[in-house]
């Protein structure tokens, strides 16, 4: 019983730390539609600019919400704990772009 928790909890966190970057490009391309720019411009801003990447995968993290409540109301715990662990992986990135660059 054990071992499929954890498994469970490393589910959710593999899901909580890949569903942002995978949801960056789709975030970047509909954000270049709305500004008028092309895609390799904000893609390029993204990687060069550090404040804005904070911004932007702060936005991706949105991502997340839709795993943790599709696991929550399917009674999925631990999975959710995951979720919001891998968020929070996030976060020593985020403090160190905010405060340090």
């Amino acid at each position: 019983m054990k071992e499929s928790l954890n498994k469970e909890l490393l589910i959710g966190v593999i899901i909580g730390v890949t569903s942002p970057l995978l949801f960056l490009p789709l975030l970047i391309y509909i954000m270049s539609i709305s500004d008028g720019y092309d895609f390799s411009i904000l893609w390029d801003k993204l990687l060069s600019n550090s404040m804005d990447s904070s911004k932007y995968i702060s936005l991706a993290l949105i991502s997340n919400l839709l795993w943790f409540y599709f696991f929550l109301n399917r009674e999925k715990y631990y999975h959710t704990r995951g979720i919001i662990l891998g968020m929070i992986c996030y976060a020593p990135y985020m403090i160190y772009i905010y405060y340090f660059q």
